[in-house]
């Protein structure tokens, strides 16, 4: 009669770690459709009137949305995030869109964590898995936290990575919480200017992304070249 070796999870309880995830992933995603909130996320209009509609309760459920795209990775969080400044300007927006962001980051980094390598292989892209894979055995945190500031990365499926990894949930968090911040300035701005017509403004604002844009995808191969030079250089295990 064989025994498993102590300290390590049996295979038994792996698969169900999985199922449990899946149940919970697949819970999640029928209720985004069947209620109509997949598209409900692309609309701008059907948020606003819906937040609007909560009165005292419009900052915990615009939070709540901020959540559940990033658990959700593949609902885009451009929308919410430019929505947040057009609903509460741009400093109120920009402290609601980063309390979301920053739970939602840590959230998907704790599932992560929790349920294991099988359970985020079935929810991450494998070919954006592989491109990121060395983060596995990466503790430095300045090189994470670029990958989170750089626009072009997929930041959403990099929480379920790096929950896989060595990297301390602390530290995940100041990076959750300070790594998208430029990006959700810029988007929060640009919600902010557009409520308040604005356009000469916004259509600065709207320039600047789109080169800075433009500069990290022609550059996106060679930093993740250099990426994993640096990790390769200072592997930190």
């Amino acid at each position: 009669m064989s025994v498993e070796p102590a300290g390590k999870p049996t295979r038994n309880g792996t698969w169900l770690k999985f199922l449990l995830l899946l149940f919970i992933v697949a819970g999640l995603g029928g209720l985004l459709y069947w209620t109509g909130l997949a598209g409900f996320f692309f609309d701008r209009e059907r948020l606003t009137r819906f937040l609007d509609s909560l009165g005292m309760w419009s900052f915990a459920g615009f939070i709540f949305l901020q959540v559940v795209q990033v658990i959700a990775a593949p609902i885009p969080g451009e929308v919410s995030g430019f929505l947040g400044g057009y609903l509460y300007g741009p400093y109120l927006g920009t402290l609601l869109n980063t309390i979301g962001l920053t739970l939602g980051s840590v959230i998907a980094f704790q599932l992560s964590r929790t349920f294991g390598r099988p359970a985020v292989d079935r929810l991450v892209d494998p070919r954006t898995m592989q491109r990121f894979d060395f983060l596995l055995h990466h503790k430095g945190a300045f090189l994470v936290f670029l990958l989170f500031l750089l626009p072009g990365f997929p930041k959403d499926y990099l929480c379920y990575i790096l929950g896989l990894g060595h990297l301390p949930l602390l530290t995940f968090l100041w990076i959750g919480a300070t790594g998208r911040l430029l990006g959700t300035i810029m988007l929060t701005f640009g919600g902010s200017f557009l409520r308040q017509q604005k356009y000469m403004e916004l259509s600065l604002l709207a320039g600047a992304a789109v080169v800075v844009i433009f500069l990290a995808l022609v550059y996106k191969d060679d930093l993740e070249r250099r990426f994993k030079a640096f990790h390769e250089k200072h592997p930190r295990k």
